[in-house]
């Protein structure tokens, strides 16, 4: 027997609960891995509260995690019982101890990274790779606005940019998480709770504003971020956590300079092993040489029986950097 986080109903953090399960073996092109930390998402919130809502009910839930392969299923050969690993897939069912994962969605986790490290950098080290790297390509020396600069993507796009020689304006909701963004290395930091950002971005770049806005934060955002760009300029909506941007008027993006909208996901960029590798090794080696740093706090490790504690305080928007469950604890 093994434990994992099941929820029957959508709603709040009180629909997840713990419960006993048997697992089965992995079948042709799975890997059986025991899960040593779990990556927590705020796309997990989405997939809870139905905004994005499961294929079935009850479901598991959660997408990443790094740990020790147990059993291969037939016909793998690629990976090994034993071996150290780090996945991110598409179906749900991470929040557990033991978790069968199709051998397309995992990687060999290089000797240098812990499982925390793993976990904690895997799926958003991933989406930051395509944002800078694929949907538009960050040049040095360029301007930038990311939002949310200090949550656990944004931190690691702060690191991820300054390694490009580019300027990142990250946006956040405190001080305190200006100064994590400022360490990181964002350029610049915009608190949205005192400052107009698209003013502010206007005043950064003398008035000729950025080439690309990455936002997910959704509907608060959504018109600051249309403000922040220049003629011609790429909106990229990435994640919905103020609510979704619904009802979209395309006649402001005339209006406001012609401008480009793309509502992209890991699984438009990622969608074979090979690709998977690619971003991989990028992210890898920047976490390796240090460039990247990926350490999580104390505060904001869970036991998998602290789950529902685990996503208010997500919710809450108090935390920075990732989160993590952790079996073991």
């Amino acid at each position: 027997m093994a434990k994992r986080i099941e929820f029957s109903t959508i709603g709040g953090p009180e629909v997840l609960q713990l419960v006993d399960f048997t697992p089965v073996d992995p079948v042709a092109g799975e890997v059986q891995i025991e899960n040593k930390a779990i990556g927590i998402n705020y796309i997990d919130t989405y997939i809870r509260s139905g905004l994005y809502p499961p294929a079935h009910l009850p479901s598991g839930l959660g997408t990443e995690a790094a740990g020790v392969v147990l059993k291969v299923g037939p016909g793998v050969s690629a990976i090994k019982p034993g071996d150290r690993v780090v996945y991110a897939q598409s179906s749900l069912g991470a929040y557990s101890e033991i978790h069968n994962v199709p051998l397309e969605k995992v990687v060999i986790l290089p000797d240098n990274l812990s499982f925390e490290q793993g976990a904690a950098c895997f799926l958003k080290g991933l989406t930051v790779h395509y944002l800078l790297r694929q949907t538009y390509e960050i040049k040095p020396g360029e301007i930038f606005l990311f939002h949310a600069a200090a949550g656990g993507v944004g931190l690691i796009a702060c690191q991820w940019a300054k390694a490009l020689g580019a300027k990142l304006i990250g946006s956040v909701g405190s001080d305190e998480k200006a100064e994590l963004a400022k360490h990181a290395g964002a350029w610049a930091t915009i608190n949205y709770h005192q400052e107009d950002i698209a003013e502010r971005v206007a005043e950064l770049t003398h008035g000729e504003k950025v080439n690309v806005v990455y936002d997910s934060v959704g509907k608060n955002t959504w018109e600051a971020s249309l403000n922040s760009l220049k003629r011609r300029g790429l909106m990229v909506s990435f994640g919905n956590a103020s609510g979704p941007v619904t009802g979209v008027n395309l006649g402001l993006l005339n209006q406001k300079g012609s401008l480009y909208v793309t509502r992209p996901s890991l699984n438009g960029y990622i969608t074979n092993r090979q690709e998977l590798q690619f971003a991989s090794n990028e992210l890898f080696s920047l976490i390796g040489s240090g460039v990247i740093k990926v350490d999580v706090k104390p505060e904001q490790k869970f036991a998998l029986a602290d789950t529902q504690r685990a996503h208010q305080v997500l919710e809450s928007r108090k935390t920075s950097g990732s989160s993590l469950l952790i079996p073991g604890l």
